[in-house]
């Protein structure tokens, strides 16, 4: 029965961590959209920041990151469109995955 326990154990921490890398790595792609989309806005230092912060905080508000594209895309407004945001949060994802991997 110990080693049952033991894989139980092993798995559901496993899983915890995989959990908290997820949420990393969508936070950490959720602070670069901020960035990106505050440079198309001609914000740049503490008030990029600021609005990376908003962004990430977007992100709070339902399941899933359908609340993070409507921020971005009502604040870039007729600079850039829904494809364009959505493109580029996938390449930020992939590229906040590679450097939570990389330590």
């Amino acid at each position: 029965m110990t080693s049952f326990n033991d894989r139980e154990r092993a798995f559901e921490s496993k899983f915890a961590h995989d959990q908290e890398m997820v949420f990393k790595a969508v936070a950490r792609r959720n602070k670069k959209l901020g960035l990106w989309a505050a440079g198309l806005l001609g914000k740049t230092g503490a008030e990029a920041e600021e609005y990376a912060m908003e962004v990430i905080r977007a992100d709070f508000e339902e399941a899933g990151h359908e609340d993070v594209v409507r921020k971005v895309l009502a604040d870039l407004s007729g600079v850039s469109d829904e494809a364009t945001i959505r493109a580029k949060m996938d390449v930020l994802l992939s590229e906040a995955k590679a450097e939570l991997s990389e330590g």
